[in-house]
């Protein structure tokens, strides 16, 4: 555990609170962004936590940035502080150099076609890509598979967006020349879809605090029939209902945070991705429960987050890729399913 985390956490967390109104997370809707909270970011370097000391980063470690990664999601931040950060993180493998130009990273789709340093093909679902000046992804090359750092100045941009107005882009790239390049062994690949999935499950984990923390609020302060509505059972039931999400997201979370210090690559991270996409649906069906009508409407702040919720839960590494995942080792293993779950539990306790 980063000595820092603390304190990292702390300072990123007032500036969120400070500087996130619902204001500001509209933006998004007219195709603008917070700059002004990004420069905060820059100011306070919080951007390089996880940067190497080497570097003139902070030499922090995978459990500060998913923290830091969860506020992203509780405060809805419309930054491309994931993105630009696990770019870095990703490089890393490559043994290159920080980026310090926006950057965004894409691991989830049919990779470009390398060849002779240049590439050629189609990604969709680009976070943040209008914005960024650089973009780390994979490609391949006579059937062997690389990261890729290269200029998106070269590349056409198709600007979209998810459910929830954050910027998705299509790039098209004929011909591209490369910036660098570094061979992805399969074990490092798989390292890295679990190191993208456990920033999704952050976020989300981020947005679920926040739904449960204004349905408890919304159940406090409205009445009916002259008293609270958290009063009322069923009221209670929706809001415990959201309590045992929470809880059961955070622990998924922190279970593999502690996993990833640890350098493992285990079935853990796929595990937390589906059980945040059974979380998302339940919290967002409750927490607009609690609200009733007033949860759906654009002045309300709910929508920021279950729209969140909604998006994440299809982008990246999804379920149904976990579960496809999930399936074929199980088919390929000589464990039964009760071995394969208590195996390693049972040789630890002999």
């Amino acid at each position: 555990m980063s000595e820092m985390k603390d304190m990292i956490v702390d300072v990123v967390e007032r500036i969120f609170k400070e500087k996130v109104e619902k204001e500001t997370v509209d933006l998004l809707e007219s195709g603008a962004w917070s700059e002004d909270v990004w420069q905060l970011i820059l100011e306070n370097e919080i951007e390089k936590v996880a940067v190497k000391e080497e570097h003139g980063g902070a030499g922090g470690d995978y459990e500060d940035l998913l923290h830091l990664y969860r506020l992203v999601g509780k405060y809805a931040v419309p930054i491309p502080f994931v993105e630009h950060t696990l770019a870095n993180l990703v490089i890393d493998f490559a043994n290159l150099h920080p980026l310090t130009e926006l950057s965004t990273v894409h691991l989830a789709t049919k990779p470009l076609e390398l060849a002779e340093g240049k590439v050629f093909g189609k990604l969709q679902q680009v976070p943040w890509a209008r914005y960024a000046e650089k973009l780390v992804t994979l490609a391949t090359e006579q059937g062997k598979q690389y990261l890729i750092l290269m200029d998106l100045k070269d590349a056409t941009i198709e600007k979209q967006t998810n459910l929830a107005a954050e910027p998705r882009d299509t790039l098209q790239f004929t011909d591209v020349k490369i910036l660098a390049s570094h061979p992805l062994p399969d074990e490092q690949h798989e390292f890295l879809t679990k190191l993208q999935t456990a920033a999704t499950v952050s976020k989300m984990v981020g947005a679920i605090d926040r739904a449960f923390e204004l349905a408890v609020q919304f159940s406090k302060e409205r009445e009916q029939f002259g008293r609270p509505i958290h009063r009322f059972q069923l009221v209670q039931q929706h809001l415990a209902i959201l309590a045992g999400e929470q809880a059961l997201s955070i622990a998924a979370l922190d279970n593999i945070i502690a996993l990833l210090q640890e350098g493992e690559v285990t079935d853990e991270v796929a595990f937390a991705r589906l059980k945040l996409d059974d979380a998302s649906r339940i919290v967002a069906t409750s927490s607009h429960q609690v609200h009733a009508a007033i949860g759906v409407t654009h002045e309300h702040r709910l929508h920021h987050y279950t729209r969140r919720l909604w998006a994440w839960r299809d982008e990246d590494f999804h379920a149904k890729y976990w579960k496809k995942e999930l399936a074929q080792k199980m088919l390929h293993s000589s464990n039964t399913l009760w071995e394969a779950i208590t195996k390693k539990k049972q040789v630890e306790h002999i």
